[in-house]
């Protein structure tokens, strides 16, 4: 700021998609993770010496079959008609969520027996320490225990909630996607359509970017799910303001953005130029003020949108790598600070 190379004159506002770090997740695919998931953390866990008196069938190859049955009846729908493939793809997908839900019922049992070795396994480290000594190797050991119980209770309930709304989609419901899973390990990652060719749906988290005509990021926002554009711009506008201690003289968005209690949102706090197309049609004098030069000239620039292009190019924004929406935070806001580091130096330069 003293060496006065913000400039806060000009801000442009855009949304973007940051996914998560997952494949493109079907049911299938999912309830097939599960099952082999459950079966090898039941695995660590009596390799820890948890319930090792219960039994843990592991379906992973039951799973694996039923997973290459639905291929197979996907490269042959041509071949036996688009229905008739469908309904034999949501059999397969049926008999792959019963097979989950059951080796989630198993695995339940065990856990419940689990986490009584861990008391026990606690209890006598306390009477240990009581008296003075300690156990490094059983320490380690039950910490190797305590993990594998963690992971597999937090996985069970994904499992469960996976095979609820494959159960939904099967019904001929569609899951909503403000609450679909789409990961097992990452469970605040949501389906988001954003409506581009070439990715209709993505799956991670929304994030807003504001910078301005220098390409420095000077506000970002990480959320859950796909909400609204419109209500995240103000509050954007004011953080900018406070963190600069000037109001930005011209604010561009999308049209995503383009409604009447924006513009005066922005106009209160001070901005005197908004451009932001409005949604819908609009009547002949916004389109005579949306035509005119200044106007377009502003929305001209705001497709530049140099900090999300470079940030998914260079910064991490491609794929988030740490879990939950406040992992994804984190990450994404180092993202930006090395960003604005490598600006800001060649400005200083």
């Amino acid at each position: 700021m003293q060496a006065k190379l913000l400039r806060t004159d000009r801000l442009r506002v855009d949304t973007t998609v940051v996914p998560a770090n997952v494949s493109s997740p079907t049911d299938s695919s999912l309830l097939g993770k599960a099952v082999r998931r459950i079966a090898a953390t039941g695995k660590r866990i009596q390799a820890a010496g948890g319930a090792v008196g219960t039994r843990l069938r592991d379906r992973s190859r039951a799973a694996g079959k039923r997973a290459h049955a639905i291929a197979s009846k996907l490269r042959s729908r041509v071949a036996l008609g688009r229905d008739e493939a469908k309904a034999a793809v949501l059999s397969c997908t049926g008999e792959l969520a019963e097979l989950a839900d059951t080796a989630a019922r198993e695995a339940q049992r065990l856990l419940v027996n689990a986490k009584r070795a861990v008391r026990r396994a606690k209890a006598k480290a306390a009477e240990l320490a009581a008296r003075g000594e300690h156990d490094a190797a059983a320490g380690r050991r039950r910490g190797r225990l305590v993990r594998a119980v963690n992971d597999l209770a937090k996985l069970l309930d994904a499992t469960r909630q996976i095979v609820a709304q494959t159960r939904l989609r099967i019904a001929g419901h569609t899951p909503d996607g403000a609450t679909r899973r789409v990961s097992l390990h990452d469970g605040d990652a949501r389906p988001i359509a954003k409506g581009c060719l070439g990715k209709p749906v993505e799956f991670g988290y929304k994030a807003q970017v504001v910078d301005n005509g220098d390409g420095i990021v000077l506000d970002h926002t990480v959320e859950q799910g796909n909400p609204p554009d419109a209500p995240q711009l103000a509050p954007a506008v004011k953080r900018v303001t406070t963190r600069a201690g000037r109001t930005p003289g011209t604010v561009t968005a999308d049209r995503g953005y383009g409604e009447a209690a924006v513009d005066r949102e922005l106009a209160d706090l001070g901005v005197k130029n908004v451009v932001i197309p409005r949604k819908g049609k609009p009547s002949q004098a916004r389109r005579a003020q949306e035509h005119r030069p200044a106007f377009r000239r502003t929305i001209k620039w705001r497709t530049g949108s140099e900090g999300r292009i470079t940030l998914k190019r260079g910064y991490g924004w491609d794929r988030i790598r740490i879990d939950t929406t406040e992992g994804a935070r984190i990450w994404t806001g180092r993202g930006v600070l090395a960003h604005n580091l490598v600006k800001i130096s060649a400005l200083a330069a």
